[in-house]
């Protein structure tokens, strides 16, 4: 879990968390970063009842706009990403989480990343190699 014990120092600079959901129709970007590489693996969206979820419970929990409902990163595939901090922008309506990512791979195709193409001129390049078939993965 990401919440460690804090000193008295600590808790007096703490401020409520005041996310600004009305900027996007009730959702805020969540930015998923490795807690160990630096790696950006992939960028989701966060309603109210999304970011209470990852505050109660450690595991990133995101809201799928196609589906319309949560959805916990890796409940399917079993890639959870376990939350070790949290941060938020300076507006209050993104944020970062920063995690340890299991399996080896965030992305929905296979690739660690969802960012493992480039552009190069002025084409997508792929980089990399897929952690895992998806077609393995997910089935209906």
């Amino acid at each position: 879990m990401f919440y460690r014990k804090q000193n008295e120092t600590q808790r007096s600079k703490k401020r409520m968390i005041e996310l600004d959901f009305d900027k996007m129709g009730g959702l805020v970007p969540a930015i998923a970063q490795d807690a160990k590489t630096g790696e950006v693996l992939m960028l989701a969206f966060m309603n109210k009842d999304a970011w209470e979820e990852t505050l109660k419970t450690g595991n990133a929990t995101y809201y799928s706009r196609s589906r319309d409902t949560l959805w916990v990163k890796g409940l399917t595939s079993g890639h959870i990403q376990y939350v070790r901090e949290i941060r938020v922008d300076c507006d209050n309506d993104t944020v970062l989480l920063k995690v340890d990512q299991v399996g080896g791979a965030a992305c929905h195709t296979g690739y660690a990343s969802c960012f493992y193409r480039k552009v190069e001129d002025n084409a997508l390049i792929t980089i990399g190699q897929p952690v895992f078939d998806p077609k393995e993965v997910y089935t209906k």
